[in-house]
């Protein structure tokens, strides 16, 4: 075929697969997660195949601990996280008018000079706790009704099992099915695409449980209130640079001050944890866990995220890393085809000249 007729054809298969999307997205969710959980796990399936372990005594082992981790995190971590994110925007009027007090006494020209700025304090601390609370119940409400539905917490299991058993015949088989005047570029794409995945996905996402976990260990030793809902929420956002740092760093330093003040030492430690943490990212974890690759950019992350989760919901959210990894090494693809082209090029005789 030729050019125009091949991309008339990858451009149908495509609009179909967006179709289907849109029409089956609710259908699709616990399969794309279950695809998911196995493209995450599939790694160390095969480092427990090196090990000695058949692929099926590999895929038990990992699902046992997998469920028994999802468990404990469900009974021991989820409560303490939705108390403490409940307890903290209740809080928050509190805080800010002690704030507001706070700028009173050291600054009254400020607060005397400026009304708006004591105003605003008093109707900032009372929109987070009605609006934050309005906001948490809405998670907990559209989460609580996922993960209770039947179908959902059965399919994941059995989908992720049998994609993580069978990973590599699928592989193999899609590999099979590729054209085979394009298969070695297509290959070489999927593994430009599998890397960029990697990265994030796996690598990143490693970043953020573990950034995430020390956080909140060590702001529960410090004594810090609320440290798990403020470790949990700074590992959650560590996957943009320096954000999550900032923001957990931010929170928390703000809590120390009102807990802990006039004691200074303490305060130092709740900043020391950040700074400690932010050090590990940059020098132990990301090159540790995600290596050389630069993944995805955390916009272009942003703004796939965006797109596909208003136009196909919690599935388009979930479709919209591959898809974004995707997108970009295509870009990569078709740049570097335009600078090999006589577009960019030129005619024959000048190429020699504009190289």
């Amino acid at each position: 075929m030729t050019v125009r007729q091949q991309a008339t054809w990858w451009g149908v298969i495509i609009a179909v697969f967006l179709a289907l999307l849109w029409l089956v997205g609710d259908v699709l969710l616990p399969f794309v997660t279950g695809a998911a959980i196995a493209y995450f796990l599939d790694p160390v399936a095969d480092r427990l195949e090196r090990a000695g372990l058949s692929r099926t005594a590999a895929t038990v082992v990992i699902t046992l601990v997998a469920v028994l981790a999802f468990v404990l995190c469900i009974l021991v971590l989820l409560p303490v996280i939705v108390g403490q994110a409940g307890a903290l925007i209740n809080a928050a009027p509190e805080y800010f008018n002690q704030l507001r007090a706070f700028l009173s006494e050291r600054l009254p020209s400020l607060a005397e000079g400026d009304p708006v700025v004591g105003t605003t304090l008093s109707t900032l601390g009372e929109a987070i706790r009605s609006k934050g609370g309005a906001f948490l119940q809405s998670i907990l409400t559209s989460a609580g009704s996922i993960i209770s539905a039947v179908a959902f917490t059965l399919i994941v299991p059995v989908v992720a099992f049998y994609l993580l058993l069978d990973w590599d015949r699928l592989v193999a088989e899609v590999d099979d099915l590729l054209p085979r005047q394009h298969a070695p570029t297509l290959r070489r794409l999927a593994r430009e695409i599998d890397a960029r995945l990697a990265a994030f996905v796996r690598g990143q996402g490693s970043v953020c449980l573990v950034l995430g976990t020390y956080y909140a260990l060590a702001l529960v030793l410090v004594g810090l209130q609320f440290g798990v809902a403020v470790g949990a929420v700074a590992g959650l956002v560590t996957f943009i640079p320096y954000v999550g740092a900032i923001v957990g760093g931010v929170l928390s330093v703000g809590l120390a001050l009102y807990q802990f003040w006039p004691d200074p030492v303490w305060i130092g430690v709740v900043a020391a944890i950040f700074a400690v943490g932010q050090f590990l990212e940059g020098n132990v974890l990301t090159p540790k866990l995600v290596g050389g690759s630069v993944g995805l950019h955390p916009v272009w992350l942003l703004l796939a995220l965006s797109v596909f989760g208003a136009l196909f919901g919690f599935v388009g959210m979930l479709v919209a890393v591959p898809v974004a990894a995707t997108l970009g090494v295509l870009a990569r693809f078709a740049i570097e085809q335009y600078r090999q082209s006589r577009l960019y090029l030129g005619s024959g005789a000048d190429r020699g000249d504009q190289r």
